[in-house]
């Protein structure tokens, strides 16, 4: 497969030393995979992919090291781009946003800086099908990681929060990642508005920690009358409550919202004190939910399969 290699540096020993003036160089409607190499350092700096740039890959060499950070939040943006369009509020805040389709991150921390209590801060927003993370890190406190729109596979990465910190209408496998509760709150908050839609968030074999205490975060609670999460073969820990879920104060979604267990372990387990309207699912039902064809349903043209498959050089 053809790929163009540009290379990112702070230090000025790469063609760039923003993120964003390299994906300035990638041409509009790209078909080429452009892999820009981040070096380490912090990159202090709000990233838009727009849609007219597709197949790009992030990549640095440890996520501890390379950092893309921005502090903007729902009611202050300061960004390069004008509002018409990344848009306002939670959805225009991202440190990164992604609306290029077939997008790759690996080994990158995205970070927004805003301190606890600053609101709606999101780390990234992903509005765009078929994009992948690889051992990468989303770090903030209120509605970190945006998954908005699309399909989306995360496998190996670290996401930290309070409130509602993994969010929106998506549909994602998150596989072998740790979730870490940073203060009470809800991982989760998908928006999926109606039966018939196929969105939801999968944790597959995942592992959930807290930052200390008993009791004090929910698995989830529902943005849309029919979110749909599924927690499979993932250790919980005490922080969850014991009710496990939150309705948002609308008995409504009692009815609709999809909120599913299976097989879960750990001291935060325990669906005999879940809510009622809850579910462990049996093991005909949890199937569809426990490989990658929940994203990437046609194996003849595995979107999933063809990006593991890419080889990609070593950044410095």
């Amino acid at each position: 497969m053809a790929q163009r290699v540009v290379r990112v540096a702070a230090n000025g020993t790469g063609e760039f030393t923003k993120v964003q003036d390299a994906i300035d160089s990638v041409p509009l409607g790209n078909r080429v995979r452009t892999v820009i190499l981040l070096s380490a350092g912090v990159y202090r700096e709000p990233v838009y992919i727009p849609k007219t740039k597709n197949f790009i890959t992030f990549r640095g060499l440890h996520p501890e090291t390379t950092i893309i950070s921005w502090d903007n939040t729902a009611t202050r943006i300061n960004h390069h781009q004008s509002s018409r369009l990344i848009g306002t509020g939670t959805f225009g805040c991202g440190t990164t946003i992604v609306e290029g389709e077939d997008f790759i991150a690996e080994n990158v921390t995205f970070e927004n800086s805003a301190p606890q209590g600053s609101g709606q801060a999101v780390a990234i927003r992903v509005t765009a099908d078929r994009c992948a993370f690889y051992n990468c890190r989303f770090l903030g406190w209120q509605d970190t990681l945006y998954l908005h729109y699309g399909k989306q596979y995360l496998r190996d990465c670290y996401i930290e929060g309070s409130v509602d910190f993994i969010f929106g209408n998506s549909t994602a496998l998150l596989e072998h990642c740790h979730i870490h509760c940073k203060a009470p709150g809800f991982i989760t908050a998908h928006s999926r508005k109606t039966a018939q839609e196929g969105t939801g968030y999968v944790f597959l074999r995942c592992v959930i920690t807290g930052s200390g205490g008993t009791g004090y975060s929910y698995l989830g609670r529902p943005w849309g009358p029919y979110a749909r999460v599924v927690f499979a073969y993932t250790w919980i820990d005490a922080c969850v409550k014991p009710q496990g879920w939150h309705n948002w104060d609308k008995a409504e979604n009692e009815r609709t919202a999809c909120f599913y267990e299976y097989r879960c372990f750990g001291p935060g387990c325990g669906v005999s004190n879940r809510v009622m309207w809850c579910r462990e699912l049996l093991d005909e039902e949890a199937e569809q939910f426990l490989s990658h064809s929940f994203v990437d349903p046609s194996p003849e043209r595995s979107w999933l399969l063809q990006r593991l498959a890419i080889k990609i050089p070593a950044s410095a």
